[in-house]
């Protein structure tokens, strides 16, 4: 297929100039031009042009016209999108960046592990309790990834159990965070037992409809979480 190589190379200039903007190499207020990016990347107008456009989706950039295409203040961008979260974790603003998450976390998963103890289906329920199982399997083993796909698949089927269609919509910002900490190596190689002790103990308590027990147990993940990745070792 002739869009796989474009596809690469797309995705390679966006990272790129992600990056840039985030570390405030690509400051705000400063006007990129298409044909020094052209020149800078090595790449066509179309692939610059593909990429700004996600940018600009994103609000890290805004095009205007007789003006062209301009790096936009933070407040400005979409702080949730798991891109801008990965980029941010790539740079030195990883600290500030894991502090608002883990702060962020405290106050959205606990919440959502009470309510999905009154409100998870039998379904979520097993969803729950399988990936426990396979966390304690991967972590044993000290698979991080396959560890982090079933972390994943925890909180995200926690986040839509709770029947709050909002905090559904935030599992890729927590997925983000789940595979930062993994991928920056702020994991141990063979996870603590007692973060998937707590894993299972939300499960529990979902399934048994105690929202008390869900919400403390979820506190603990996430305190242990955000303590571990802002004082690593």
């Amino acid at each position: 297929m002739v869009e796989t190589p474009s596809a690469g190379l797309h995705g390679s200039v966006l990272d790129r100039l992600g990056m840039l903007i985030t570390s405030g190499a690509l400051p705000a207020g400063e006007v990129l031009r298409i044909e020094q990016l052209e020149a800078r990347f090595a790449v066509s107008r179309s692939v610059i042009r593909e990429a700004i456009r996600v940018l600009e989706s994103m609000g890290m950039v805004r095009s205007r016209r007789r003006v062209g295409v301009t790096v936009a203040a933070r407040p400005n961008w979409n702080v949730f999108d798991p891109q801008i979260i990965g980029w941010r974790l790539e740079g030195d603003g990883r600290e500030e960046q894991l502090r608002s998450l883990g702060e962020l976390r405290r106050g959205l998963e606990p919440v959502a592990a009470a309510l999905a103890a009154r409100n998870a289906t039998p379904a979520q329920c097993g969803a729950l309790t399988g990936a426990v199982m396979e966390m304690a399997v991967h972590g044993r083993s000290g698979d991080l990834e396959a560890y982090l796909a079933a972390d994943i698949r925890f909180h995200r089927t926690l986040l839509e159990a709770s029947g709050n269609e909002m905090m559904g919509a935030l599992s890729g910002v927590v997925a983000a965070v789940l595979a930062g900490r993994t991928h920056h190596d702020l994991m141990p190689a063979h996870p603590e037992p007692v973060a998937i002790r707590w894993h299972a103990e939300v499960a529990q308590a979902v399934q048994s409809g105690d929202a008390e027990d869900a919400e403390r147990a979820m506190r603990d993940i996430v305190e242990e979480a955000t303590r571990a990745m802002l004082e690593p070792g």
